[in-house]
């Protein structure tokens, strides 16, 4: 795995935007954590796989942003894009409840992958506030920079884009709101979609329809967010 702070494998735009954080005192010392973490214990995802979203989604072609909390932890699941999971690979709880909302929504058929790579690959920022987890242990690198390193993420964007649709799904995500300056962009609002609190306000949400109405209203492409 590379996080280092002289080189980190991040998409070259990103890289820009982020540089005063990767040579900030706390990313050095994340780096440190997850170098030493990779030894002892399984990390997921893997090292390559860590700015798949960033990778994917250059800074200037963000249109939407989803926001998850931290990656999956069983075998095979987590590739650095929040919700997704690689093709043939089943789909966990809440993105079996966003293929749901998408086909209640917009008509969609349930998709045999659940790989949301066509999407990031659209603009569609989907990242983590935490990049990586040990195996088997949700939040197990919570509280170590990587939610600094995400809330700059965030402030970035909504400093130096317009008009982006910010899509905070459940507590964790909305209380991210306070990073987003509500008069340049669009944020909705939903539950989160895991078995939990989908019934209390994700189902019926109808963000896909509305960010594509919204990126239409602006004269930009939908997303096509049909998926095989």
């Amino acid at each position: 795995m590379n996080t280092s702070t002289t080189n980190p494998q991040i998409e070259e735009s990103w890289k820009e935007i982020l540089h005063e954080e990767f040579d900030s005192s706390y990313f050095q010392d994340l780096s440190r954590f997850i170098r030493e973490e990779v030894k002892r214990f399984t990390i997921y995802p893997p090292g390559p796989q860590i700015f798949s979203a960033f990778n994917l989604t250059p800074f200037n072609r963000v249109k939407v942003v989803i926001l998850g909390q931290d990656p999956y932890h069983g075998p095979g699941q987590a590739h650095g894009l929040c919700f997704s999971v690689p093709a043939g690979i089943q789909h966990p709880p809440s993105l079996v409840n966003i293929f749901k909302e998408l086909q209640q929504d917009l008509g969609l058929p349930v998709p045999l992958s659940g790989d949301l790579s066509r999407w990031a690959q659209q603009g569609v920022l989907l990242i983590n506030a935490i990049l990586t987890v040990r195996a088997n242990e949700p939040t197990s690198h919570q509280n170590k920079g990587w939610e600094k390193f995400t809330d700059a993420v965030i402030r970035n964007l909504s400093e130096k884009r317009k008009n982006l649709v910010f899509l905070l799904w459940g507590n964790y995500a909305r209380a991210k709101e306070q990073l987003i300056d509500g008069n340049n962009h669009f944020i909705l609002k939903a539950a989160h979609p895991s078995p939990l609190s989908a019934s209390r306000g994700f189902s019926g949400c109808r963000h896909f329809s509305q960010t594509n109405r919204i990126l239409n209203d602006l004269g930009l492409n939908g997303i096509d967010w049909e998926l095989k």
